[in-house]
């Protein structure tokens, strides 16, 4: 299995991106992140963080623990509803690379079963 600091680096990396597209098209803030999407950010980063399946689990949005608070995870579900279609063409090497390194970890765990 890779790096599991490797991996939270990079699933950081896209959930930012996607809360940063979130709050930029959502007209919230037009330099950086507005106060309630900053606090969304930081939250899903402690939660990577702390996350005890990251070596096991493929990403945070296909987890089946639900680790979020119920109101953060409303907040992060409706960021990811509007910003994963959108990725491709604002940051498509990281929604490439996050479709590739899914579909790789969900063979690896239908292997392991």
């Amino acid at each position: 299995m890779r790096d599991v600091e490797q991996k939270r680096k990079r699933e950081k990396e896209l959930v930012s991106q996607m809360i940063a597209l979130y709050c930029k098209r959502k007209h919230h803030h037009l330099n950086g992140l507005c106060p309630e999407c900053e606090q969304l950010d930081a939250y899903a980063k402690m939660r990577s963080d702390r996350c005890p399946f990251m070596e096991t689990k493929t990403f945070c949005s296909n987890c089946k623990v639900h680790c979020y608070k119920p109101e953060m995870r409303e907040k992060i579900r409706e960021v990811m509803r509007f910003s994963g279609p959108r990725m491709i063409f604002y940051h498509p090497i990281i929604a490439i690379r996050h479709v590739i390194e899914n579909k790789r970890e969900q063979r690896e765990m239908a292997g392991n079963l």
